[in-house]
């Protein structure tokens, strides 16, 4: 009986050493150790499996949040009068009107400065447009034209930090994407500066006459109402753009914003 005991114990033992030898050749026993007690509690992956580490840096966005450069085209005549100037047609970064002059009209404001400029052409435009709304007993007021690409830089950053920025780009353009560094826009509203910049302007006899006679002046409103899906930015009844009396009226017929006229629609901002 002890005997047959002495037996089985030295199979047993036998057999023990084999399997322990077998974990020890194939590493099998020290991974499973290994995972029992690995300091970072992270399981081993599968033979042929992709482990993705953990980054030690957050994810961060690269691109500009607004567009990259490679996205946009540079107009290529921004001194003409018919440019397209939008969020994906944009400047020179270097461009500066070289006729900016002081039209001869009423502005909200007393003060000679940049926003009061526009060039040349369409300064004369707007004198004879402000002249002809006064003899219809509908005076109107400058309330901003011109602005340097340094001037729409710290204009957007605030809207930016106010609204955010998709917010933003609803009723601001990005700098050198803004009509206004053109020198061919402005905004208007009636000459008491009631509903300056405010969607209230366009219940404004004053803008029902813009409607029917700016282009006569070589204005549209620049960015109609229903057409915000094309243009980008809301209904603006007080920013009027000067391209010129044939391109206006031409314009004002077909119902056609810029970017219809030129085939380019839709942009994204």
């Amino acid at each position: 009986m002890k005997r047959r005991r002495r037996i089985g114990f030295i199979l047993l033992l036998c057999l023990l050493i084999t399997i322990g030898y077998s974990f020890v050749k194939t590493g099998t026993l020290e991974t499973m150790w290994g995972n029992i007690f690995a300091s970072d509690g992270q399981a081993e992956a599968d033979p042929g499996e992709t482990v993705v580490q953990p980054s030690d840096t957050p994810d961060v966005q690269t691109e500009d949040p607004v567009r990259t450069q490679e996205e946009m085209v540079v107009v290529a005549e921004p001194d003409s009068v018919t440019a397209l100037v939008n969020p994906v047609n944009m400047l020179p970064e270097d461009y500066n009107p070289a006729d900016l002059v002081y039209p001869d009209v009423r502005f909200v404001f007393n003060e000679k400065i940049e926003k009061r400029m526009m060039r040349q052409e369409a300064a004369a435009a707007l004198e004879e447009m402000f002249a002809a709304a006064d003899a219809d007993g509908l005076p109107l007021a400058g309330v901003s034209a011109y602005r340097s690409h340094a001037t729409q830089t710290s204009l957007f950053d605030r809207y930016v930090k106010k609204d955010g920025l998709e917010k933003a780009k609803t009723y601001s353009a990005v700098p050198g994407t803004s009509e206004h560094e053109t020198g061919l826009a402005i905004d208007v509203t009636a000459s008491d500066g009631s509903c300056a910049v405010e969607d209230c302007f366009g219940d404004m006899p004053e803008s029902a006459w813009l409607d029917e006679h700016a282009a006569d002046y070589g204005f549209i409103v620049r960015y109609p109402q229903g057409k915000d899906d094309i243009t980008t930015y809301q209904y603006e009844p007080w920013h009027l753009r000067y391209v010129g009396k044939e391109l206006a009226q031409e314009l004002v017929q077909s119902g056609d914003t810029l970017e219809e006229h030129y085939g380019v629609i839709p942009v994204s901002k």
